[in-house]
C-alpha cells in the first residue's frame, strides 16, 4: 500500500494592502518615538547650525526633515525583515524532472 505524502502547508498569499501596512505602520511608530526621544535631547536650531549654518531652516522643518528621515530609516529595517520572513516554499520550488 502506497501512502500519498501530503504537500507542504504554505500560506496563502497576503493582499497588497496588508504587505505595505505591516511595513509601514511599524516603521511610522518607531520613527515617532525615535523623533521624540532624539529632540528631547537636540534642539533643531542647533542641529542645523552645526551641519548646515547657510540653509534657513524653522524648527518645525527641522522637526519634518527629522521625522522622515527616521520613517526612511525604520521602514527599509521593516521592509528588509519582511523580505527575510517570506516563505521559503514559495520562492523555493522543488526541482522538476
Amino acid at each position: 500500500m502506497k501512502v500519498r505524502a501530503e504537500p507542504p502547508f504554505d500560506h496563502p498569499p497576503r493582499p497588497l494592502a496588508q504587505k505595505v501596512g505591516a511595513v509601514l505602520w511599524p516603521s511610522f511608530f518607531a520613527a515617532c518615538i525615535a523623533t521624540m526621544v532624539f529632540f528631547a535631547f537636540v534642539d533643531p536650531l542647533a542641529l542645523r547650525d552645526i551641519t548646515f549654518p547657510e540653509a534657513d531652516i524653522s524648527r518645525e522643518a527641522g522637526y519634518s526633515i527629522a521625522f522622515f528621515m527616521f520613517w526612511l530609516a525604520t521602514a527599509s529595517a521593516c521592509l528588509f525583515t519582511w523580505i527575510l520572513l517570506r516563505p521559503s516554499s514559495r520562492y523555493n520550488k522543488p526541482p522538476t524532472d
